[in-house]
């Protein structure tokens, strides 16, 4: 009996999310098209398997086919990034992050990340977090001017606040890290350094962002965003770390992992290490430094001036609507994107100043600097009809139905991977 016959609701759900997809132009920053295949391994018989404990020592029988896929997703891991050691268990990034507070620090430890308002994870150190509810947190920032990472600054309240941890990584920074100069900056006040390289795993597999694993002591990462594999998370370290991280994980914080993700992490980890995907993650940086250029054009004012990634910070208020009236508008429009904190912010975080884009998905639909700049003109068009105190609600929807048609028929040019036909 197929879905639709068994479960009508569900199967339409996942019906109109597909058509949802393909429909529309998916500028978030954290999201992707994976793979026919990776989603095959995704929807596999492994999921029927459980298995607490780690190859050669699990807790159930029949492990047989489970120790060899994690073994390969793990070896995978280590031949791309150059890793130590490798954990594939965490359910997803932020328990990956949990898991090296459990595995290196204590409740009330004193941590170091990047701020919320600065361009930092919620996980590193944020007081709405369990990282900020349980550690001692020194959150620091960009530099208000220049909207770049300001080392100086960083290394000097490093030195005063003596962290346990130092984090290095970010969520919306649309700048290169220098890994090299956090890890001597940690190291010479002592830190556990930590990278969190979730956004950018796919731009370091191909090598067109600097790798932190050579400088710094643990890496965690999604699976998913620029490394276009399944929801999921990983963990390398260096050989040191590895006993601790592993209790961490198993049985620290959870009970078995999740097969089928760790078989589907195997095939995009596989899909990474190709020619093709090297080409496809510069495409990415080009197409979001082309988005970049042509929304500057039209008077976005773009935190840090630009980008050297996969992703912009655009304070929407230099056109005079707020973040959260735009991104609603823009999805209206058929462009879906998230409102975002941008450095400087006074707005509260659910009505901020900008927007935060990323080209990871649209080049994945093999979009490039053409389109790039027909997405810069609809966001101008979207953006001038909301700002435009005299015109109307009905004006403005129909704004938004023209772009979201023309949308569409781009979206229809170039079907977007893994998506059945529409």
């Amino acid at each position: 009996m197929s879905l639709r016959d068994a479960d009508p609701e569900v199967a339409d759900i996942l019906i109109a999310e597909n058509r949802r997809q393909h429909a529309k132009i998916r500028l978030i920053a954290s999201e992707n098209y994976v793979s026919q295949n990776v989603l095959e391994a995704t929807g596999s018989v492994l999921t029927n398997k459980y298995s607490e404990g780690y190859a050669g020592r699990r807790y159930y029988e029949g492990q047989q086919q489970i120790d060899r896929i994690e073994t390969l997703a793990i070896d995978r891991t280590k031949d791309l990034f150059g890793a130590e050691h490798v954990n594939v268990q965490p359910y997803s990034g932020s328990p990956a992050n949990q898991a090296v507070y459990v595995a290196l620090a204590r409740p009330g430890d004193r941590i170091m990340g990047m701020s919320l308002a600065g361009g930092g994870h919620l996980t590193h150190g944020a007081g709405v977090s369990i990282s900020g509810l349980h550690y001692d947190a020194v959150q620091y920032g960009v530099d208000a001017e220049s909207g770049y990472l300001d080392y100086e600054a960083i290394e000097k309240l490093a030195v005063e606040a003596r962290p346990k941890l130092l984090w290095c990584g970010t969520t919306a920074y649309p700048r290169t890290l220098d890994f090299e100069r956090f890890a001597a900056i940690g190291h010479k006040v002592g830190a556990i350094v930590v990278a969190d390289m979730a956004h950018i795993s796919g731009l370091v597999a191909a090598g067109v962002h600097p790798s932190p694993v050579p400088h710094v002591d643990i890496v965690t990462s999604t699976t998913h965003k620029t490394l276009r594999g399944p929801r999921g998370g990983m963990i390398m370290c260096r050989q040191q770390y590895a006993e601790a991280i592993d209790k961490a994980v198993f049985p620290g914080l959870q009970g078995g992992p999740h097969n089928h993700t760790t078989a589907a992490l195997a095939v995009a980890l596989k899909e990474a290490s190709t020619a093709e995907f090297k080409v496809y993650a510069q495409a990415i940086v080009d197409n979001a430094r082309v988005l970049g250029e042509a929304l500057a054009g039209y008077g976005f004012r773009l935190a840090s001036g630009g980008t050297d990634n996969h992703l912009l910070l655009v304070d929407s208020t230099s056109r005079g609507v707020v973040g959260h009236n735009m991104a609603r508008s823009l999805d209206a429009a058929g462009i879906v994107c998230n409102y975002n904190l941008v450095p400087g912010d006074t707005r509260p975080a659910m009505r901020p100043s900008g927007i935060r884009l990323g080209t990871a998905a649209v080049t994945s639909r093999g979009f490039g600097a053409p389109e790039m700049k027909q997405l810069a003109a609809w966001i101008d068009r979207v953006a001038s009809a909301r700002a435009d105190e005299d015109t109307d609600k009905d004006a403005r929807i129909r704004v938004n139905r023209d772009i979201a048609a023309e949308v569409r028929a781009l979206c229809d040019r170039y079907p977007a991977p893994g998506l059945a036909p529409v």
